[in-house]
């Protein structure tokens, strides 16, 4: 029991582990992407950070992200402060054009959602596996004391056999006395009874 729920802490603080190493690596995608968009002048915004990052919005508005990111907006709402217009050709937007990359964007984050619903429900299943699944040297302590177990309920069988045979030779041989017992008390019966 103790080994078990052992075991289940040890999983627990490798999936707790993992999740702080994966969140880190998440926050310095997006200050990388940060900096690359700053250095680009393009228009620097949470969603557009959470673009580049290829991570969620919610964490880019986690502290220490989000001030990084203010800092860059209000840097870029200075005078001098540069910014490249967000359409290729600085063309100027025309309702119809707004309404084709709104469409455009809504679909694709229509099929991100898919995706993340289907990998959401593969890691539930692969994590789900993982804590309920024993660990492979629990399973081969447990083989062996199963074999070791085995192994004295087979000498101990083996054993009772010998002594079934040795019980079955013994009143073999009590029956062969008690036969000749009987025989004889039988003649000293009979050798009794003529002599009267």
């Amino acid at each position: 029991m103790t080994t078990a729920r052992g075991a289940a802490v040890t999983r627990t603080a490798a999936l707790r582990g993992a999740r702080e190493k994966d969140s880190r690596e998440k926050r310095d995608r997006a200050l990388a992407a940060l900096e690359v968009l700053v250095a680009a002048g393009a228009p620097i915004s949470f969603a557009a950070v959470a673009n580049a990052a290829g991570v969620s919005r919610s964490l880019v508005y986690a502290d220490g992200v989000r001030d990084q990111v203010e800092a860059a907006r209000a840097r870029q709402r200075e005078p001098g402060g540069t910014t490249i217009p967000a359409r290729a050709g600085n063309l100027p937007a025309t309702p119809e054009s707004l309404r084709v990359e709104l469409a455009v964007a809504r679909e694709e984050i229509r099929r991100l959602r898919g995706e993340e619903a289907v990998l959401t429900r593969r890691l539930r299943l692969q994590l789900g596996a993982e804590i309920e699944a024993p660990e492979k040297s629990q399973l081969i302590s447990r083989v062996g004391e199963l074999e070791a177990v085995n192994r004295q309920l087979v000498a101990e069988r083996d054993a009772r056999v010998l002594e079934t045979v040795a019980a079955r030779r013994r009143i073999t041989e009590l029956e062969d006395e008690l036969g000749a017992a009987r025989e004889s008390l039988r003649r000293t019966i009979r050798e009794q009874n003529r002599t009267r």
